[in-house]
């Protein structure tokens, strides 16, 4: 199978995309989320904060973590 160069789609998704995407792909956040449950009143699931928790023990984030949004 090839491949045209207008088919082909190049994105640097550095650390933080490597590190969410392997948390996606072991289905952390919905584990969590299945394990803690819900609260009606919460704004993020327990699960997608244990993944801001992960990036930010790893020291990747430099900046607050709701700036993050597209890794989640």
């Amino acid at each position: 199978m090839s491949f045209s160069e207008s088919q082909i789609k190049v994105q640097d998704i550095e650390h933080l995309g490597i590190v969410g995407g392997i948390i996606d792909e072991m289905s952390l956040v919905d584990f969590f989320n299945q394990l803690l449950g819900t609260h009606p009143q919460e704004i993020i699931s327990a699960g997608k904060g244990v993944k801001a928790m992960i990036f930010n023990g790893l020291d990747f984030i430099t900046a607050p973590l709701y700036l993050f949004k597209k890794f989640f």
